[in-house]
């Protein structure tokens, strides 16, 4: 079972690699974009009348824009527990491995479950919330889930559990 953070809610996990790229906008948003955005809203202020200026303008909105996602990435990593080990019992599915699984088709769909913060479905990166997700916790190969889709429900087999750092899945 999941304890529940300080706060009261179940603790949020991530990826090295998910904290890493996190950071890094961080540090990109703070040290480079907004100091460039900055620039220019003084640039247009510089022009006279603000209030139909639309650099200036924009400028500000894109400011706002900045702060705000400044402030929420501030607050999340604080809220994030990185997850940098690999699990005791690799035989079965946990946080942070690759998963094959195939559909009744026989087709095979490869996924990392990963934290929310980094799911990207291109990458193959299923967010631990999902529910093919949370229904693979904890089984192993071979075994058969089920879940509920808006087309009704699908029947996958586990194929393939790996635990690595390769981010392409293979």
């Amino acid at each position: 079972m999941v304890k529940p953070t300080s706060s009261g809610h179940p603790p949020r996990y991530i990826t090295p690699d998910g904290e890493q790229a996190l950071r890094e906008e961080l540090q990109y948003l703070w040290k480079v974009k907004r100091p460039e955005v900055t620039q220019a809203v003084r640039e247009a202020a510089a022009q006279g009348d603000r209030s139909e200026n639309a650099e200036y303008i924009y400028g500000k909105k894109q400011l706002r824009e900045i702060d705000r996602r400044v402030r929420f990435l501030s607050k999340r990593l604080d809220e994030l527990t990185v997850v940098d080990r690999l699990p005791e019992d690799q035989s079965r599915v946990y946080f942070g491995a690759w998963v094959t699984v195939e559909d009744e088709n026989g087709e095979e769909q490869s996924y990392r479950l990963v934290g929310a913060d980094e799911f990207d479905l291109t990458k193959g990166y299923l967010s631990i919330n999902a529910p093919l997700a949370r229904a693979l916790i904890g089984k192993q190969l071979d075994d058969e889930v089920s879940v509920k889709t808006p087309e009704g429900w699908k029947t996958v087999v586990i194929t393939d559990i790996r635990y690595n750092s390769d981010t392409s899945g293979k």
